[in-house]
């Protein structure tokens, strides 16, 4: 149900929500859990949609039309139009003394939004392990981490800290450490590896699936039990195109149905909503794991109530 003077989605969006609402109301489930959308402060979000728009080389100059480009009440409106019964405000600095401040932004946003679990970020600097610190204590539940962005190292010693700190909080971390759409001079599989290695019990989600390096990344979760994977654009039509999930890994994504967590990357996504939910029913791998990987998963993760 909408809440008072919040914005009304437009009939379109409504067509939209009743095909996603359909989704996960067969599978009967309380809604969905999505640990991957994006909010950030306006003029932060909107350098991210211009970069998209003019095809920036961290995007491997794809054609990628943001689909959601509304006000940002209007964002959380229709994700709860959806059924999206909590979602995070994935967001991440570029340089130095960027994480507190973008962290002090997410505090508030989370304050006034209660369906969003607080997310907060970081970057290797001096001080990282104690904003880290403040933001654990003030409440935070899921880190973001994005290493192409960044373009950082998650072995750098300035992090290994801060690493510790949320492995002994037990706070998930969502990295986007993945080569895809295009790679960074830190990203893939071994970075990630040596972090694991120092930190085994760091609850760390890798985003996309770990695009394009699925299977490297399965290996990694089939080793480290906390490791986690988010489906975030995994799957769909437009991905498929340029870099496709194998499908002899699908008995090992299986396999790893209680580690796979929903994820959208909304608002940022060159499709509608209901695209991601149709990919992953289209894998045929039951309607157990999709009632896992789209609620239960993330909903025992974070103990969301009604879980």
């Amino acid at each position: 149900m909408s809440r008072v003077n919040e914005p009304q989605p437009a009939s379109g969006d409504c067509e939209e929500a009743r095909a996603v609402r359909r989704f996960w109301e067969r599978l009967g489930i309380p809604g969905l859990v999505d640990v991957h959308t994006h909010f950030m402060p306006e003029r932060v979000l909107r350098k991210v949609w211009d970069y998209f728009d003019t095809n920036g080389p961290l995007i491997g100059g794809l054609e990628w039309p943001i689909t959601y480009r509304r006000t940002e009440s209007e964002r959380a409106a229709l994700l709860r139009e959806f059924g999206v019964r909590a979602f995070t405000s994935m967001l991440y600095p570029h340089k130095p003394g960027m994480a507190a401040w973008l962290n002090g932004w997410a505090a508030d946003f989370a304050r006034r939004t209660p369906d969003c679990l607080h997310t907060a970020t970081l970057f290797p600097e001096p001080g990282v392990e104690a904003y880290v610190r403040e933001a654990v204590e003030a409440g935070a539940r899921v880190f973001k981490a994005h290493v192409q962005v960044g373009d950082y190292d998650p072995a750098d010693d300035l992090l290994r800290p801060a690493w510790g700190v949320l492995a002994e909080a037990r706070i998930p971390v969502v990295m986007h450490c993945g080569s895809g759409p295009a790679p960074g001079k830190h990203t893939g599989p071994g970075p990630v590896a040596t972090v694991l290695a120092r930190h085994p019990r760091l609850r760390l989600i890798v985003a996309h699936l770990g695009m394009p390096e699925y299977e490297e990344f399965l290996g990694l979760a089939e080793r480290h039990d906390e490791l986690r994977l988010d489906t975030t654009m995994a799957f769909t039509d437009f991905t498929e195109v340029f870099m496709p999930f194998p499908r002899r890994a699908l008995p090992r994504l299986a396999a790893l149905g209680d580690r796979v967590l929903l994820g959208s990357d909304f608002p940022n996504i060159p499709y509608p909503y209901a695209q991601q939910l149709h990919a992953l029913e289209r894998l045929g791998l039951g309607e157990d794991w999709l009632r896992a990987v789209c609620h239960d998963n993330a909903a025992t993760l974070f103990g969301l109530r009604g879980a």
